[in-house]
C-alpha cells in the first residue's frame, strides 16, 4: 500500500482552482469596497440638506439692542424636525456662546478648530447614545469685539444606512447570479481550450508501433508547441537507436556466421572417412583457432552493450590510472612475448598524488587494455625484428588534465580511416591480424561516459613505418587525494 505516493494532477484542474480561487477570494473584498464606496454615495444629498438647513437657520439671526437674537417661525421648526427616520436636531449659540435656541447639549465643535466665518462645516459626532452628523457654521455679527455666533444642525445616520445597505443590495445580489455564472463560462472555457490536447492524445495513441514519425507542431497550440519539439526530438533519438541496434545486432550476426561457419566445415572435414591423422589435427587446431575467435566476438559483443548500458548506472570512485594501467601491462606481457613484441610502462608508480579520477575501474581497465590489445594485434613482429608497444600515464599539474597513451610500432593508419576505425565492426583493408572490429568502439564508449577524448596520431611520423599513437585525454579529471 503506496501511503506517501502523491495525488496524481489535474492540469484542467489546477487551471480551473488558479483562476476561480482569485475571482472567489476577491468577491468578499469586492462586497467591502462596494459598503464603503454606497456609504459615501448615500451621505452627499443628506450632507447638502444639512449644509441647506444650516445656511437657512444662520440667515435668521439678528442684532437687536446690540444683542444677538434668533427666532425660528414655528411651520419652519416643524418642517425642520419633521423626518420619519431620523432625529434632527439644531443649536444656536450667541456671541458670548450663550444658548439662543435649540438643543442645549448638542456637543460643540472641537475647541482647537480655527474658526471661519460664513464656512459650512460638517463632523461625525455621538448625541444621546446615537452617531450624528453635524453640520455647522460661524456666523460673524455686526457688534463691536464680538465673536461669531455658532449654528449646528444634526442628524441621526439612519436613513443613510438605509440608502447605503440599498446601494449594495442593488450592486451585489446581481452578482450571486453573475458569480456562478461566470463560473459556468470558466469551466466551458477550460474544456474547450484543453480539447487540443486530447486531440494530441488521440492522434498518438492512434498510431502504430513502429510509427516513430515527428509530431505535427502546427496543429497544436503555441503553448504546447516546446513540449511536442521534445517529443520529435526524443522519436527522432529513438528512431536513430533502433537503427542502430537493428544494424549492431545484424553486423554481430555477420561477424559469428563467419567462425561458426568455420567450425562446421572442420567437423566435416575431420569426418571424411579418408582423413588421416595429421588432417584430424589440422581441423582440431582450426576448430579451436574459430572457437578463440568466436569467443572474443562474443566477449567485445557483452563488453560493448555494458559499457552502453552503464551510463545511466555507472559507480564512481577514485581510480588510479597508473595502477589500472600496470594492471593491464601485466596482463598482456605474456601474449605479447608470444608474439615477440617489447611491451612496457612509462609514467609514475600507482599511488602518486595527481594521477586520479572518479570513474569506473573496471570499464577503464577494459578501456586500457582494449587499446593494448589492438596494438598487440596490429604490431608486426618477429625474433629477428621485434615490435614495440608503449604505455604512458600523463598529467598536467595546472589544468588537471590527464593523458593515457598507447603507442606502437605497427603500420599505422591513414588519416582518411582515423573516424572509421570506432565504428563497429569496421577494420583496416590490408591486416591480416584476427580481431572483431568491436575494440576501439569500446574504447571511444568508455571514454565518453568519462568524459574524455580520443584521438590518433603517428607516433613516429616521417618514418616507415610510422606507427600509430591512441591517446585518452580526461580533460575533466580532478585530483582526489
Amino acid at each position: 500500500m503506496k501511503i506517501f505516493q502523491h495525488e496524481q494532477r489535474s492540469l484542467f484542474g489546477e487551471i480551473l482552482d488558479w483562476m476561480l480561487t482569485p475571482l472567489l477570494l476577491l468577491w468578499p473584498v469586492s462586497l467591502v469596497l462596494t459598503w464603503l464606496v454606497a456609504q459615501g454615495i448615500a451621505g452627499k444629498p443628506f450632507d447638502r440638506a444639512l449644509e441647506y438647513n444650516v445656511t437657512a437657520l444662520a440667515q435668521l439671526i439678528t442684532v437687536h439692542k446690540s444683542q444677538a437674537q434668533f427666532v425660528l417661525p414655528l411651520p419652519a421648526r416643524e418642517l425642520l424636525r419633521a423626518d420619519d427616520s431620523d432625529n434632527v436636531y439644531y443649536q444656536v449659540l450667541g456671541t458670548r456662546g450663550e444658548y439662543l435656541s435649540g438643543d442645549r447639549e448638542l456637543p460643540l465643535p472641537p475647541e482647537e478648530e480655527k474658526i471661519v466665518s460664513g464656512e459650512v462645516r460638517i463632523r461625525d459626532d455621538e448625541f444621546r447614545g446615537s452617531a450624528i452628523k453635524v453640520a455647522y457654521t460661524w456666523i460673524k455679527l455686526e457688534l463691536p469685539n464680538s465673536k461669531p455666533a455658532l449654528v449646528q444642525v444634526a442628524e441621526t445616520m439612519d436613513k443613510r444606512s438605509v440608502l447605503a445597505t440599498e446601494i449594495v443590495k442593488g450592486v451585489m445580489l446581481p452578482q450571486f447570479v453573475i458569480l456562478p455564472l461566470a463560473v459556468l463560462l470558466v469551466w466551458l472555457a477550460l474544456v474547450q481550450a484543453i480539447k487540443p490536447l486530447n486531440h494530441l492524445e488521440e492522434r498518438i495513441r492512434a498510431r502504430s508501433p513502429d510509427d516513430l514519425s515527428p509530431l505535427d507542431v502546427d496543429a497544436v497550440p503555441m503553448e504546447v508547441a516546446p513540449l511536442v519539439s521534445s517529443v520529435n526530438d526524443l522519436l527522432l533519438r529513438l528512431k536513430d537507436s533502433i537503427a542502430t541496434q537493428k544494424r549492431f545486432l545484424a553486423d554481430a550476426a555477420h561477424q559469428l556466421k563467419t567462425p561458426l561457419a568455420g567450425l562446421r566445415m572442420q567437423a566435416d572435414l575431420a569426418q571424411r572417412e579418408n582423413a588421416s591423422a595429421e588432417d584430424l589435427k589440422q581441423s582440431l587446431r582450426q576448430i579451436g583457432r574459430s572457437s578463440i575467435r568466436a569467443t572474443h566476438t562474443v566477449n567485445q559483443l557483452l563488453a560493448l552493450a555494458r559499457a552502453e548500458s552503464s551510463n545511466a548506472v555507472m559507480s564512481h570512485q577514485t581510480c588510479d590510472l597508473a595502477d589500472l594501467t600496470m594492471d593491464v601491462i601485466r596482463d598482456c606481457v605474456p601474449r605479447a612475448m608470444d608474439k615477440h613484441i617489447d611491451v612496457g610502462y612509462e609514467g609514475p608508480d600507482p599511488g602518486t598524488s595527481g594521477y586520479t579520477l572518479q570513474g569506473n575501474a573496471t570499464l577503464l581497465k577494459e578501456m586500457i587494455r582494449n587499446l593494448v590489445d589492438n596494438a598487440i594485434n596490429y604490431t608486426p613482429s618477429s625474433a629477428a625484428k621485434s615490435g614495440m608497444i608503449t604505455a604512458r600515464v600523463l598529467s598536467d599539474p595546472f589544468s588537471k588534465v590527464l593523458v593515457v597513451q598507447v603507442e606502437d610500432s605497427g603500420p599505422g593508419i591513414p588519416t582518411a580511416e582515423r573516424e572509421l576505425i570506432f565504428q563497429p565492426f569496421y577494420r583496416v583493408l590490408g591486416t591480416e591480424a584476427d580481431g572483431s572490429g568491436l575494440g576501439l568502439p569500446i574504447v571511444l564508449e568508455i571514454a565518453r561516459q568519462h568524459h574524455a577524448t580520443v584521438s590518433v596520431d603517428d607516433s613516429r611520423a616521417g618514418q616507415i613505418p610510422p606507427g600509430t599513437c591512441f591517446t585518452v585525454r580526461f580533460a575533466s579529471a580532478r585530483d582526489t587525494d
